[in-house]
């Protein structure tokens, strides 16, 4: 690889609105005489790989033609993620100047959403990565990231909007699972489908959740940490989360049947969940979920891609990267 300061843009080959995405933004870079490397990551982890081998190279900006998923495995890939470190030590920046673009690609489009406070087009996102490799009036902006560890195997990960236990885990697997209409879907109407089929298998757990200092027990199946406002296709888990703001959200619902949850799960897209007293958010730097027994343990997912399951620390990273917004 050599950066020559150019963009490297990975597109998520797997995905049809990525690829036609990809033809729209190349055309205007073309258009505009603007040079850039490309690679279309083809299978999990690839994108990863190629973003930290190409911030490694030297190239300072790294753009995303691709939905979340995408967009947080290659945010992953601006960091140093040895396994083989303390489960303690955190990962560290490979360089503090390399900025992620996004170009979004994806269904739900969750993290560009939650930039703006609202939807913009693909071509504000390209204008705005042709403004940076300018210098014109483009700037970029640093956010939180959400760091987690799997206590049961010291595995970690990194994502940028959300990571969700128990059903959230398991609806995850099953839009990941979804195959021919259901793909071409709305992210809210993929969610939904595999919602109501989790749903048949519900069962609470009880689980020890502590948020920085404070520490409860409570019977669910349904938690959230999240790190900005929409996750899972445009679901509102916390309305009032912020990407920059330090802080993560968790939310939780205690003691709810299956009636209920259902109940829930048709208002979070719009907030209206938090109306419910036995959901609550809570706001820290440091969380950690412990199921009490074996067979209570959580899945866990993290902008949708199933990462293990409880027990399981997450923590803040502030304003651990620079985006072009």
């Amino acid at each position: 690889m050599n950066s020559d300061g150019k963009p490297f843009i990975i597109i998520n080959h797997r995905a049809a609105r990525a690829r036609e995405a990809w033809v729209a933004v190349r055309a205007e870079l073309e258009r505009q005489h603007l040079r850039f490397d490309a690679h279309e990551a083809r299978e999990p982890g690839d994108a990863q790989a190629r973003a930290r081998a190409a911030v490694r190279a030297g190239y300072r900006v790294i753009a995303v033609v691709g939905g979340d998923g995408t967009l947080s495995e290659v945010a992953a890939g601006f960091f140093a993620l040895d396994e083989r470190r303390e489960p303690s030590a955190l990962p560290l920046p490979i360089n503090n100047e390399a900025a992620l673009a996004v170009l979004p690609g994806g269904t739900g489009n969750d993290f560009a959403r939650a930039l703006q406070n609202g939807r913009a087009s693909l071509a504000y996102w390209t204008g705005r990565l042709i403004a940076y490799l300018r210098s014109e009036d483009a700037a970029t902006r640093a956010v939180d990231m959400l760091y987690g560890t799997l206590k049961a195997d010291a595995r970690s990960f990194i994502c940028l909007n959300a990571a969700t236990l128990g059903i959230g885990a398991e609806v995850a697997g099953r839009v990941a699972a979804q195959a021919g209409f259901l793909q071409r879907l709305p992210g809210e109407t993929r969610f939904a489908a595999a919602a109501l089929s989790a749903l048949a298998r519900w069962r609470n757990r009880r689980v020890r959740i502590s948020v920085d200092d404070e520490t409860f027990e409570c019977e669910t199946n349904l938690v959230a940490v999240v790190n900005s406002a929409y996750a899972g296709g445009g679901m509102m888990f916390s309305p009032e989360a912020e990407v920059d703001d330090g802080l993560l959200d968790v939310v939780t619902a205690c003691d709810l049947n299956r009636a209920q949850v259902l109940r829930e799960l048709t208002r979070i897209h719009s907030g209206g969940h938090l109306a419910n007293p036995r959901v609550s958010v809570r706001r820290g730097r440091r969380v950690r979920i412990e199921n009490l027994s074996p067979a209570d343990a959580l899945g866990i997912e993290a902008d949708g891609d199933v990462r293990g399951h409880t027990p399981v620390a997450l923590q803040t990273l502030p304003g651990a990267l620079r985006v072009i917004c």
